[in-house]
């Protein structure tokens, strides 16, 4: 059975019990169908072989090939991952763009009495829905940005939020990066189709006709962009600006960047991109605090001299309403609660017209 799907929520909302990419390691880990086990029919090797026989040989005997190493492998996943399904099992199969490699498995699996679904197009037909919402055509959500210097908690105010029952896109952890020159996480950022897969899924889940917060970003974040579709939408998001003390603002970033402040090697790796920027002595001067283990001076030296000015620059060239302005004296536990209230209560009292 071969299933076409008009939307991309039709697609995530398959109705199937497991979806199955038979596409190689390599092909899966850049991106797949959320949810999506991978139970590869050809293998990266596998897969060269039979391309490079197709192209300097012969397309017959790279079918031949590819046709045994398919049903080799297929048979291995059923004797394995598949044992313990019973009858009652529905699969939903998909390859590269629904030829062979899943046409074949789909085929073996409904030989033994599963009822299999086939994506019709495979995976190129999943990823035009994914191009379509976040390329092609305008979002429908309603976005409020959190806005405010660096070091005012805005990351945490979406999570302290969304534990409140306020809708949230939370757009760093999707991109697995804080949004900063010191933003890595240690962990590799996703693809950029991997990225774009997680934020199709996110926005999908969310109500567009109920407010969702996101942080005011850059288009980048890391390595990774924003899709137009949505970039459209922050740009003109009306803004909850967040201010604190700056003394408040050093306390916070020293407790939740702990693991970069405690790298001085890796700190200055980082920092040293900066030269071309703020010049070579401001550098020294950071430097200086990280040998000292001054880990408040530099992170404030560094908000000082290098994010608050730039984001006073970007900020000048976003025009977006301001729908209000909430400062905090401090950023502790307390200080946090008390403000995700306040912003709470902004986010419910919102009448931002839906985007045109």
């Amino acid at each position: 059975m071969s299933d076409r799907f008009a939307c991309l929520p039709d697609l995530l909302n398959h109705g199937f019990d497991t979806v199955i990419d038979v596409r190689s390691p390599s092909e899966y880990a850049e991106d797949h169908v959320p949810g999506a086990i991978n139970l590869p029919v050809l293998n990266d090797v596998e897969r060269a072989e039979v391309g490079t026989i197709y192209v300097q040989q012969s397309p017959f005997l790279a079918r031949k090939l590819g046709a045994a190493l398919v049903f080799r492998n297929a048979a291995a996943h059923i004797e394995s991952e598949l044992r313990d399904f019973d009858g009652g099992w529905r699969p939903l199969v998909y390859c590269w763009r629904g030829g062979q490699r899943s046409g074949s498995f789909a085929w073996m699996l409904g030989q033994i009495g599963w009822r299999t679904g086939l994506i019709e197009g495979g995976y190129r037909s999943y990823r035009r829905l994914v191009n379509d919402m976040l390329y092609q055509t305008p979002l429908p959500h309603r976005l409020i940005a959190l806005d405010g210097y660096t070091g005012t908690a805005k990351t945490e105010f979406l999570h302290l939020l969304a534990a409140r029952g306020v809708q949230v896109l939370d757009l760093e952890g999707l991109a697995d990066h804080r949004g900063s020159i010191l933003g890595s996480t240690g962990r590799d950022q996703p693809s950029q189709k991997g990225f774009e897969t997680r934020l199709a899924q996110a926005l999908c889940a969310l109500d567009p006709t109920r407010p969702v917060v996101v942080e005011a970003e850059s288009n980048k974040i890391g390595q990774r962009l924003i899709p137009p579709s949505l970039w459209a939408v922050m740009k003109s998001a009306p803004r909850i600006e967040i201010a604190a003390p700056i003394a408040a603002r050093t306390a916070y970033l020293v407790r939740v960047y702990d693991d970069i402040l405690s790298d001085g090697a890796r700190l200055k790796s980082l920092l040293s991109h900066l030269r071309a920027f703020r010049g070579n002595a401001i550098v020294d001067d950071w430097f200086a605090q990280i040998d000292a283990g001054d880990r408040s001076g530099v992170t404030r030296a560094l908000m000082e001299q290098h994010y608050d000015p730039s984001y006073d620059k970007s900020r000048k060239a976003v025009d977006a309403p301001v729908l209000a302005r909430v400062a905090a004296e401090t950023l502790d536990a307390r200080g946090l609660d008390t403000l995700a209230a306040r912003i709470e209560a902004l986010v419910g009292q919102s009448s931002v017209s839906s985007p045109t």
